[in-house]
């Protein structure tokens, strides 16, 4: 049994962990919250008091943190007694929470692929490049590592596992789905992290498409989808983090990820991507002012967190699976639909926030009871899904299946 909880980050997503954390807090025990603004972690915890989320009496703390200080990491492990973090900081400090992890062999959960800052779109499986290098280290040490367990990647690669391992004798496609019908009402502004959000759009997507990889450009293919709730939507394939495990994990021949544009974001886009803006080569001005172009339009959007009181509408994520079952031809959709003016009025932040920030709690009372505090590195498809997203069920993330038996909530006895 592991408790108390360190939570890495202090954005968007790291508001909905720690209020989270605050409603399980008899299971997870006490909760600190780090990032390099400690004012903006406190912040957070004052939230989590205004809104009385701490289920029983417990402690929640705000700490200052450089997190790619290993040995500060490192330390503020061992002075909270920590020992699960939760790490929803930029896709760039990473490696070094997870080596820190390592070192005080606590459990370590994130929601996104690690990212070097000079790098875009690196050579798939984009795990290997990374992550994967440090299995073989976890597993001798026993510390329980669990990538990429916010939504997406996160719950659709239990989407599809689930759909692998119980409706189907065999998987020939997924096509994650990702559909943000909402308006935050901004001229323009990202969901998360402007700097994360361009980088998964400059490079080339990759797909897995007849156990290979394939190359595609951004906005080069498309599909319209009738969804649940937010009706006829079109999605434009897209590089993301979940094709590069499940190609690997399962053994389908098809796997893609597509995402949801409004034509405005995909005509400011290309402005910038055209103008050079989007790039994350340093260049310099007129002055000698040596400045990386994306960190300037970083600097001057809106922060994703301030969408939040004026956004709404509905989002809805899932996994269209197709194969054979019984000798016949099948197909099923696995999602989710989630409210963004739901989840401001729970936890204060957008329904992106929420639907990232929502899976990684439940996965750490996983590992608190011992479900999922397997004491190695795996992926989110690796692990029994049913649990987890039975666990969601109760959180505010509930999980629908729809198929040629009708449109139903998924439900999980143990």
């Amino acid at each position: 049994m592991k408790k108390n909880v360190l939570i890495i980050g202090a954005g968007g997503v790291a508001r909905v962990v720690a209020h989270k954390c605050a409603q399980h807090n008899d299971t997870l025990g006490d909760i600190a919250i780090a990032s390099r603004s400690v004012a903006k972690c406190e912040e957070i915890v004052a939230s989590v008091k205004e809104k009385g989320a701490m289920k029983v009496e417990g402690r929640i703390e705000a700490y200052s943190l450089n997190a790619l200080d290993i040995p500060a990491t490192v330390k503020l492990i061992k002075e909270t007694n920590s020992e699960i973090v939760i790490n929803v900081g930029s896709a760039f400090i990473n490696m070094s929470v997870l080596e820190a992890c390592m070192e005080t062999g606590v459990a370590y959960l994130d929601t996104a692929i690690h990212e070097e800052p000079n790098k875009i779109c690196e050579t798939p499986p984009w795990y290997a490049n990374y992550e994967w290098k440090r299995r073989e280290a976890c597993k001798e040490k026993g510390v329980t590592a669990i990538l990429g367990v916010g939504f997406d990647p996160g719950v659709v690669n239990a989407y599809a596992s689930l759909a692998y391992n119980h409706y189907f004798d065999k998987v020939t496609d997924i096509d994650i789905i990702d559909v943000n019908a909402g308006s935050h009402g901004k001229y323009f502004a990202t969901n998360f992290d402007p700097e994360i959000n361009f980088r998964e759009f400059t490079g080339v997507v990759y797909s897995w498409q007849n156990r290979e990889w394939n190359v595609n450009k951004m906005f080069e293919v498309s599909r319209t989808d009738d969804l649940p709730v937010v009706g006829k939507q079109t999605t434009y394939m897209s590089g993301h983090d979940e094709v590069h495990s499940i190609s690997q994990n399962l053994d389908v021949p098809n796997v893609r990820f597509w995402m949801g544009f409004g034509e405005h974001y995909i005509n400011v886009f290309t402005v910038l991507q055209n103008l050079g803006l989007l790039s994350e080569q340093p260049v310099k001005t007129a002055e000698g002012l040596e400045v990386v172009p994306l960190k300037v339009v970083k600097a001057v959007l809106p922060d994703p967190s301030s969408l939040a009181p004026d956004y709404t509408g509905n989002t809805c994520i899932g996994d269209v699976v197709k194969g054979m079952k019984d000798g016949k031809e099948k197909e099923v959709f696995i999602y989710n639909v989630a409210d963004h003016k739901d989840a401001y009025n729970e936890v204060g932040s957008q329904g992106i926030s929420y639907t990232a920030g929502v899976p990684p709690v439940a996965a750490a009372i996983l590992v608190a009871n011992g479900t999922w505090d397997c004491a190695e590195m795996r992926n989110v498809e690796q692990l029994d899904s049913r649990p987890f997203l039975a666990l969601l069920n109760t959180m505010g993330l509930p999980t629908r299946i729809k198929d040629e038996d009708g449109d139903r909530p998924f439900e999980y006895n143990a």
